[in-house]
């Protein structure tokens, strides 16, 4: 089967070139995905692609005939996000995730990251909030990118089965308090540990990043603050292992 597109110059692959940036990708209210994995894990998740570029010497799945384009592998890998191309590329409406679109059953846990710095941090942390059963998890910055490829990438598809908001952390405190969900926050400079705070019952739990730790506008709603034992000689933990330890404790006092 010929490539229906050979050229980088071709409209259509100089707009895929642009969606690298979130400024592009907004501005037309899309995300996109590269390989057939992350493709398939959308598709199965309910989402719908727009568009769907493919090598097909490479991608070696068809997905939706009537939306796909046919590209030469060259040019493809001159799209691509990643060192190598996954000879597929599809592009999908960004879905909600405004706090106000969250709805939570009875006893939720909630995971919240505040000033989230590292893409694949926040990908591992919503991979970590499918594996205990979260109900949301909200990134406090606007700033976040949801929709980055890395997050996606790194949550291995639980950015699709996890409902997950974005807000500055004022409005998610406050989001927070009129469901009467507790806040659990972590800082290695508290006296309380994740031990010893009942983490049962509607509860948020709240990291902050590595570099700044929590602001005082989080630390001062917080309902508690624990801290994460540690015995040796660095004074944190990685962002995303912090809210997994938390998390899971928080998992095993509802067991």
């Amino acid at each position: 089967m010929p490539a229906e597109i050979t050229s980088s110059a071709n409209p259509r692959i100089r707009r895929l070139i642009g969606l690298k940036d979130r400024k592009n990708r907004d501005s037309e209210s899309v995300f996109v995905l590269e390989g057939a994995d992350d493709v398939g894990r959308a598709i199965g998740a309910g989402l719908t692609p727009r568009e769907i570029y493919y090598d097909p010497e490479g991608a070696g799945r068809v997905f939706r005939a009537d939306i796909e384009v046919t590209v030469d592998e060259a040019v493809l890998a001159h799209v691509s996000y990643r060192r190598r191309s996954q000879g597929l590329i599809a592009v999908f409406e960004q879905f909600a995730t405004s706090l106000e679109a969250l709805t939570f059953g009875r006893d939720p846990l909630v995971m919240v990251v505040e000033a989230i710095e590292k893409p694949g941090n926040l990908g591992a942390i919503l991979r970590t909030a499918d594996a205990v059963g979260a109900a949301a998890v909200i990134a406090a910055d606007t700033a976040t990118d949801i929709f980055n490829p890395n997050v996606i990438r790194a949550s291995v598809g639980a950015v699709f089965s996890v409902p997950v908001a974005v807000g500055e952390i004022e409005e998610t405190v406050r989001f927070l308090a009129d469901r009467k969900l507790r806040l659990i926050a972590a800082d290695p400079a508290a006296t309380a540990t994740i031990w010893s705070v009942d983490l049962t019952g509607p509860c948020a739990l709240l990291v902050g990043s590595e570099h700044n730790g929590l602001s005082e506008t989080a630390r001062s709603a917080a309902d508690a603050v624990v801290a994460i034992p540690m015995r040796g000689t660095v004074d944190s933990l990685n962002t995303s292992v912090s809210a997994a330890l938390l998390a899971y404790e928080a998992m095993r006092q509802r067991a």
